[in-house]
């Protein structure tokens, strides 16, 4: 179980912010079942002043007005301090936006009404609407899936454990019995998130295939797949384009990624082979067939496990910033990922002993003398050492 006293940073980070002014709206996204909400009530635990809380996670999106008669409420309940407003799935409301934004100004032109925070998870539709309507008005926080290091200190994981089980606190509690904790992660968590934060907020033609396409992208984790033999292995598959597509409405909601091959200098599309990473191990895991203890064994799969766990390690601490992970191919010689931030690139190399790997960052090295290269694993940088620290302080340092 979650020790009761462990507590995410982004709630320290959400309090500075709400506590400054000029004040802001704070927004924090991520994916479901990552703790947004627990950290909405920490923060809410430490405010000073009253809390009102609100979710439009139901079945039926609420209208625009159900903003406006929270926000009305938040309002009233103010005193000597401002009262706290948080929303939770905001993206669900028809017209959000354009509700927080007319409600925030008017109470910007009054000088009082309610700090605010709105919580979403469908990194795609908050994206739209803070660009849209609310530019220069809010400051965005990041709750990506957990970390190692926050479930060894929350669940006393090793770091073979949080390889396999991934990082969902609430489906941690479940993981001494592996067949219950499968089916909680496919049914709670993986079908919440298809049905709620893609098929029903997005125009999906064929949800059958976009649900077969996440299955074999689990299948075949860390590893580049051509659109053109994806459609060979789809039922109803339509077209690259269509799965290119379902490809980043799956990234919107933090699932998955289709890492583009890199060549300095040249745009990259999505018509490419994409490198397919999971976000969360869990995921991998769950549509599997072996436990965990088949998984270690076979030396083969749990490479592809190490390899996933470091793609998706990169992709939770760096999305949002200035950075580009992708992954380089020529020839026979390849690397597994790549990270582009302005002129500078890394080229990192995963040694986790798979069998099958051919590793090659001399060849890479040749190609692009003025990257710098980085070995993860056996060799290089230890894993528990990468899984510890943030991929900015080791890319920068």
């Amino acid at each position: 179980m979650t020790s009761p006293r462990f507590e995410r940073a982004v709630v320290s980070r959400i309090l500075r912010g709400l506590q400054r002014d000029p004040p802001l709206l704070q927004v924090l996204v991520g994916p479901r079942q990552v703790g947004k909400t627990t950290a909405a009530r920490g923060v809410a635990g430490r405010w000073d002043g009253r809390v009102r809380y609100a979710a439009a996670d139901e079945m039926l999106p609420p209208r625009a007005d159900w903003i406006r008669f929270h926000w009305e409420l938040a309002r009233g309940e103010g005193g000597d301090r401002p009262a706290l407003l948080v929303l939770d799935e905001v993206q669900k409301v028809v017209g959000w936006s354009e509700q927080v934004k007319a409600l925030w100004d008017a109470d910007r032109a009054a000088g009082a009404g309610p700090r605010v925070l709105l919580l979403g998870s469908s990194a795609l539709l908050l994206a739209a609407g803070t660009t849209e309507s609310l530019a220069g008005r809010f400051f965005l926080h990041r709750c990506p899936h957990w970390s190692w290091t926050e479930c060894r200190d929350a669940f006393g994981w090793d770091l073979d454990r949080w390889l396999w089980f991934g990082g969902y606190p609430g489906a941690a509690p479940l993981a001494d019995d592996e067949d219950t904790w499968k089916a909680y992660v496919r049914d709670s968590l993986v079908e919440a998130v298809l049905a709620r934060d893609v098929l029903s907020l997005q125009r999906v033609h064929k949800p059958a295939l976009l649900r077969h396409l996440f299955a074999l992208a689990c299948h075949f984790p860390a590893q580049a797949l051509s659109y053109t033999k994806m459609l060979g292995q789809l039922q109803e598959a339509g077209n690259t384009t269509t799965l290119a597509h379902y490809v980043h409405l799956l990234e919107t909601a933090f699932l998955l990624s289709g890492l583009e091959r890199w060549s300095p200098g040249q745009a990259r599309s999505r018509g490419t082979s994409p490198k397919l990473v999971l976000w969360n191990n869990a995921l991998v895991s769950a549509l599997d067939t072996r436990g965990f203890a088949q998984a270690r064994a076979d030396r083969g799969w749990w490479g592809r496990l190490v390899e996933n766990a470091v793609g998706a390690h990169l992709l939770n601490h760096l999305q949002g910033l200035p950075y580009e992970v992708c992954w380089w191919r020529e020839r026979n010689a390849e690397v597994d990922f790549v990270v582009q931030t302005g002129r500078e690139a890394w080229g990192i190399e995963v040694k986790s002993g798979r069998p099958d790997r051919r590793p090659d960052l001399t060849a890479f090295h040749r190609a692009h003398p003025r990257a710098r290269t980085w070995i993860v694993g056996s060799g290089g940088m230890a894993l528990q050492e990468f899984f510890s620290r943030d991929p900015r302080e080791v890319l920068d340092g």
